[in-house]
């Protein structure tokens, strides 16, 4: 039986692997730019669903499903946060084909402040000192990236605002990793079905009509959905939440080199100065987190 430290050293390697596959995002879906993003979303969804669901007959895994569509609370949640989930997938794609990649990143770095303002604002959860002050600082860079840019980086506030309330939903209704993705993709599939057919009788629909390669990476699309989801639920079972906290900068950070390296997006001093800002206030924010995780796991060895 694997000792703790294996264990955690696996944990690790899943998380690792989760955010490096989400920080890969970008060359996956630009490709698909000539598909249009609604039509890219619709056929995520629909191949997630029939990729998670062949997971779950392999793993006779479907005793949940039938108590989780007859608690009508939680049908509610998983509905709502599907949309959520939905919304999200939809603004990253786009932004990605429209040349934003690194405005996507910054909503992915903001992300865990905004979780901590949720927190504070429905759960209840008092802010620490660090934390007031990183929320500030990162308030600060959004600031100044609006005052720069002259209009709110609406894409990144998008993106972390969708997924922030999507997180908070999901701690109302809990399901593990699979099993929560089924049901969000099983809930939205009819609509993506819908849409799907209706670009088509229109006369747009993109499948079967743009090659092979481009009906190959939409049914893919399932596939690069689900892993990563898969490995990061294998990694943060194993891993302290202060440990995924750290981890989890390295897809937005992924995400950032390629849309200056290899798409050449805008990165000047002004865009520079408000990104600064928002490291400092994640690198207190992280600070603060590990002393806190370390003393404690001192305290415990005492």
């Amino acid at each position: 039986m694997p000792n703790s430290r294996q264990e955690t050293s696996r944990g690790v390697l899943y998380a690792v692997g989760a955010f490096f596959i989400w920080g890969l995002f970008p060359l996956y879906w630009k490709p698909l730019h000539a598909v249009p993003a609604l039509q890219i979303l619709c056929h995520r969804i629909v191949w997630s669903a029939l990729f998670v669901a062949l997971i779950l007959l392999l793993q006779r895994n479907w005793g949940w499903l039938l108590a989780a569509v007859r608690d009508p609370r939680r049908v509610a949640i998983f509905a709502v946060s599907s949309l959520l989930l939905s919304l999200n997938w939809l603004i990253y794609i786009w932004a990605v084909n429209e040349g934003r990649v690194v405005e996507a990143s910054l909503g992915y770095f903001i992300n865990p402040l905004v979780n901590v303002l949720l927190g504070r604002l429905f759960l209840g959860e008092r802010l620490t000192r660090p934390q007031g002050i990183a929320v500030g600082l990162a308030t600060l860079g959004v600031a100044w990236l609006t005052l720069a840019a002259g209009s709110p980086p609406w894409i990144a506030l998008g993106l972390a605002a969708s997924f922030g309330v999507y997180g908070l939903l999901r701690k109302k209704a809990t399901l593990p990793s699979l099993e929560g993705l089924a049901l969000e993709t099983f809930l939205m599939t009819p609509l993506a079905v819908v849409a799907l057919l209706w670009f088509d009788a229109q006369g747009q629909g993109a499948f079967g009509q743009q090659g092979t390669g481009t009906d190959l990476m939409l049914m893919g699309a399932g596939v690069v959905t689900a892993i990563p989801l898969l490995l990061f639920a294998s990694g943060a079972r194993r891993l302290k939440l202060a440990t995924v906290g750290l981890i989890q900068y390295l897809g937005p950070t992924i995400q950032l080199m390629l849309g200056v390296w290899l798409y050449h997006e805008p990165f000047g001093m002004e865009r520079a100065i408000g990104f600064a800002l928002i490291w400092s206030a994640l690198a207190l924010y992280s600070g603060a987190g590990l002393l806190s995780y370390l003393r404690e796991r001192k305290l415990q060895n005492t």
